[in-house]
């Protein structure tokens, strides 16, 4: 199926690593121009380096951490200037937590505040300007499970992603006027490397491995048995950027293996 994207120029943030990275190889792989974004600036520029040389398409890697309101602004700069335009933005820069509501500082509260509901609020205002001279655009917030059923010991995760998913409908009411598609998607499981660090924390000095206690968790967690590869998951957001999803609009999108229990 052609998904008729190629040309198009597609903003990712976390674009380095995990599902930021299947996204940007996804839809680039459609012939759609990359402009990558992370914390680690070398990475990014590597990163888009290997997708260009891969693919053949025009690329950019940028360091920028995305709760820093200057360093977005730059690379929006530099993204107009390389590409003439944006067509595409992914929000997908993000991390879990691990806290209680009780004894998380506001500094806390406020850092995953900024970085998975407001990076995505001040990078569509960034951006729309473009796309609504380009005729329209898409913007897809990646989001999580998490936002509905969430994890006892990320109270801060499941509250800002709850926010993003708001923020997705509002944005979406708001947009499509200007032919521009905002759309949430809800991951479970993802074999990223930030659950490989923490499996690994957590079984070091036991008889069990990181290998095993993940797949204890999905086995216990997703009716599948298995987490998802973030190539899997970049599948739903490529064809979500694409004329083939033309009335996918507002919606949250799960792609959790089944684990979301529609009963709690």
């Amino acid at each position: 199926m052609d998904l008729q994207l190629r040309d198009k120029v597609a903003v990712i943030t976390g674009g380095s690593i995990g599902i930021g990275l299947a996204v940007a190889e996804g839809l680039a792989a459609e012939g759609v121009q990359v402009a990558l974004c992370a914390r680690n600036g070398e990475r990014a520029q590597q990163r888009a380096e290997e997708i260009a040389a891969k693919y053949g398409v025009r690329t950019l890697g940028f360091a920028a951490d995305v709760t820093d309101t200057s360093a977005l602004d730059s690379f929006v700069t530099e993204v107009v200037q390389t590409f003439g335009g944006v067509d595409i933005l992914i929000n997908n820069a993000g991390t879990g937590s691990e806290e209680t509501v009780m004894e998380a500082s506001d500094d806390r509260w406020q850092y995953y505040w900024d970085l998975h509901l407001m990076a995505a609020v001040r990078l569509s205002r960034a951006v729309v300007p473009s796309m609504r001279q380009h005729g329209g655009g898409i913007i897809l917030n990646n989001a999580s499970i998490c936002a509905t059923q969430p994890l006892y010991y990320e109270p801060i995760y499941n509250v800002t992603k709850a926010a993003l998913v708001m923020f997705s409908k509002c944005l979406a009411n708001e947009l499509i006027k200007d032919n521009i598609r905002v759309n949430a998607i809800n991951p479970g499981l993802v074999m990223t490397p930030d659950w490989q660090k923490t499996a690994k924390l957590l079984t070091a000095d036991t008889d069990t491995t990181w290998e095993q206690y993940l797949d204890k968790i999905a086995k216990d967690n997703a009716p599948i048995g298995r987490f998802a590869s973030p190539e899997e998951i970049a599948n739903l957001f490529v064809f979500l950027c694409s004329p083939r999803s033309s009335y996918c609009v507002g919606s949250t999108y799960y792609i959790d293996g089944g684990w979301l229990n529609v009963t709690k």
